[in-house]
């Protein structure tokens, strides 16, 4: 009952006209990040939170969350019409829905994926309502060692499932690792890595390492591919909605894809993206016809897209729960957390219930506004892929850096920034996964905080960290799960030794 109380008190936050107006406006802006192909959730909402300074906190998280689920819907819409994914998890998207436009069926093709991204949305929020809770009291009984043991199987997570390569995601890790020990050591007060610098005494700016990871990154994308020739824009032929064999077809992928979406985005480490390569895997292996994926299969675009957008609303449970982001967005969500002087976490739904619960509740209402927004102004945000890149990238640059330079009006950190974006091109064009680093870069400072407490603990007795069965747990599954990579190889080789 007092969680039903809590519930029903969120939604007189979350129904405040200032914070209806502002999960309007991060709907809408999370829905064009997300039609802006490459530019994605994460990249928007390191250029969006220096906006927000001075906000209130429940007021500003309504907006980035909106911002965030609100790019989950956008990205479908390049994906079918240009086969250009708007972001990483749209990727599945282009197989079925590019062939789908193609074939004249593009209002379909984007209708289910409205449809089947309200209904996700509303399913992942209504699980939310019921687990945060039971896992936030789990979440009581985790100490320093036990958090060291999950932060350390959310890199394994991360370090064995994005990317096509191991060892380059395994690189991006150690990276961001490295990036996460720049400046002051809070225990000794020793200045590290710096060079001397002084504006790196308090570490590397999140926001500038996100700015240019993503949205710096996509300028250089951009401006190269420019040099090799446009994408043919496909015109939507035919109605926006579907036909009753189309329903008929969508409506168990939608389900499974809600479902599997949700439960993956909770664990940490790969994010909406496995999600949906889970989703479309699933709905091959269910279909009567498996050889026509890949050909305009309407299942192919309903199942990942409702995965995408539950695995989005799953991922606030460790967040708001136990503090732990499984994202490249919910990382940059977990620094925004921080930044309002909001620290998720166990304590939070006892601490901030409002707060939690407005945030909660506006996302039932964030999903109407998307399913609203969606259907009618398709046409219109596809016009926006008609801006001249010679006028959209200099905009991106001067958001990006009015976004840096606010923060503390360093210089330095526009050079930082700049760099960034230089090393996300790099890691770009050798195909080394960004999301590893960004995780990194926000996990690095709690995972060494975490292990130091738990040494100070014990007076230095490494024992402490397998000292109670969640901390085994964790470190034997991220054992496990580092070690899933390497079986399929294994296979492969003893299978090509017997056949010799």
């Amino acid at each position: 009952m007092e969680q039903f109380s809590h519930f029903i008190g969120g939604f007189a936050v979350a129904l405040e006209p200032a914070n209806l107006w502002y999960a309007f406006l991060g709907c809408v802006m999370g829905t064009i990040v997300g039609v802006l192909p490459g530019l994605g959730p994460a990249a928007g909402m390191a250029l969006l939170i220096p906006a927000t300074f001075g906000m209130d906190p429940a007021s500003a998280i309504i907006m980035l969350a909106g911002l965030y689920y609100g790019a989950q819907y956008g990205g479908s819409t390049t994906s079918i019409l240009i086969n250009t994914p708007g972001e990483a998890s749209s990727v599945m998207t282009t197989l079925d829905g590019f062939q789908m436009a193609r074939s004249g069926r593009a209002g379909a093709a984007l209708a289910v994926a409205a449809i089947g991204s309200f209904i996700a949305g509303t399913i992942g929020v209504a699980l939310l309502s019921v687990l945060a809770v039971p896992l936030s009291r789990f979440a009581l009984q985790i100490g320093p060692a036990e958090y060291f043991a999950l932060l350390l199987f959310s890199m394994s997570s991360v370090t064995s499932l994005t990317g096509s390569s191991l060892p380059k995601a395994a690189f991006a890790v150690m990276v961001g690792l490295m990036i996460a020990t720049v400046g002051i050591d809070l225990q000794s007060g020793t200045a590290r890595f710096t060079g001397g610098v002084t504006e790196l005494q308090d570490g590397v700016g999140f926001i500038v390492a996100a700015v240019g990871l993503f949205a710096i990154s996509e300028v250089f994308v951009t401006l190269e591919d420019m040099f090799r020739g446009k994408t043919e824009i496909i015109g939507i032929k035919g109605t926006l909605w579907l036909n009753r064999e189309e329903w008929r077809r969508a409506r168990m992928p939608i389900l499974r894809g809600s479902f599997l979406g949700f439960f993956k985005g909770i664990l940490p480490g790969g994010g909406a993206t496995i999600a949906t390569i889970l989703s479309y895997s699933l709905e091959r292996s269910l279909s009567k016809e498996p050889e026509k994926f890949g050909t305009g299969m309407i299942e192919g675009v309903a199942g990942p897209e409702s995965a995408n957008n539950a695995a989005a609303t799953g991922a606030f449970v460790p967040l708001l729960a136990l503090g732990l982001p499984g994202s490249a967005s919910t990382a940059i969500l977990l620094g925004a957390f921080m930044i309002y002087g909001v620290q998720p976490g166990p304590q939070l739904l006892i601490k901030e219930p409002d707060l939690v619960w407005g945030l909660i509740d506006s996302m039932y209402i964030g999903n109407v506004i998307l399913f609203i927004l969606n259907l009618p102004l398709i046409m219109l945000f596809v016009r926006i892929l008609y801006v001249p890149a010679g006028i959209m990238l200099p905009l991106i640059l001067v958001v990006a850096s009015i976004g840096v330079y606010s923060m503390n009006e360093s210089v330095v950190e526009l050079y930082l920034a700049l760099g960034f974006g230089v090393l996300g091109y790099l890691m770009r064009k050798f195909s080394i996964p960004i999301p590893p680093l960004v995780l990194s870069i926000v996990l690095g400072g709690l995972l060494e905080k975490s292990f130091r407490q738990s040494l100070t603990i014990s007076g230095g007795d490494m024992g402490i960290l397998v000292s109670s069965p969640i901390a085994v747990t964790l470190l034997l599954a991220s054992v496990v799960v580092f070690c899933i990579p390497f079986l399929p190889k294994r296979k492969h080789k003893k299978l090509e030794s017997i056949a010799k």
